[in-house]
């Protein structure tokens, strides 16, 4: 078994009907990965700064307003993602964030775990680019 095929879920399992939260979750690590990828890769920073500039834009905050930017430009299945993400129940909201940027920023989580639980790395990237390019 590849370390590719140990990432993906049996083809039996529809990512459709998996929880919102566990979506989130995987979304989590690979929207901050894809940050952290993308600030490294984007000249010479010092670890500091990466550090913070890679906080901002992982806060919830940045993330509903990534989430805005895109929207526009999702197709039906990843919409429904991402409508899933949105209305899923909180049990908290962080003090930093307001519940509509929460809400927002879970949304956005969803559909990156969704992507990239599907394999969809070269969506993953178009998406990304989006965000970046507004930023």
């Amino acid at each position: 078994m590849t370390l590719n095929n140990f990432l993906r879920p049996e083809p039996s399992n529809d990512l459709r009907e998996m929880s919102i939260q566990a979506l989130a979750h995987v979304g989590d690590a690979v929207y901050e990965l894809m940050v952290r990828t993308y600030l490294c890769s984007n000249g010479a920073i010092a670890a500091r700064q990466l550090h913070k500039k890679s906080v901002s834009m992982v806060s919830a905050k940045a993330q509903a307003a990534a989430a805005s930017m895109i929207l526009p430009f999702l197709n039906e299945d990843e919409l429904a993602v991402f409508k899933r993400g949105r209305n899923a129940h909180q049990a908290s909201v962080p003090k930093t964030s307001t519940h509509e940027e929460y809400h927002a920023a879970t949304a956005l989580e969803s559909l990156f775990g969704f992507l990239y639980l599907c394999g969809e790395q070269g969506r993953l990237s178009e998406i990304f680019r989006i965000i970046v390019s507004g930023d």
